[in-house]
């Protein structure tokens, strides 16, 4: 899998505000508001949001068939 750095950050951000909810539906308990001052405090969604924006820029990735690269593969002939 050929992924950038931002693409990686992008994860990262994107399995953060999933595990979030995964808290948040087990235990009912918003881990991100707790850390941030609340739910409702404009760091914790400014926080959302960008998890938010980082979810739908990954959506491309869902249908890309891989890394393209000019580099023939090793074992082709």
């Amino acid at each position: 899998m050929c992924t950038s750095w931002f693409q990686k950050i992008l994860l990262l951000l994107v399995l953060v505000g999933g595990l979030n909810w995964g808290v948040y539906g087990i235990w009912g308990f918003n881990a991100v508001g707790w850390l941030l001052g609340g739910s409702l405090s404009w760091l914790a969604r400014a926080v959302f949001i960008v998890v938010g924006v980082a979810a739908i820029c990954l959506v491309p990735a869902l249908f890309s068939c891989g890394c393209s690269s000019d580099k023939p593969e090793p074992n082709a002939p």
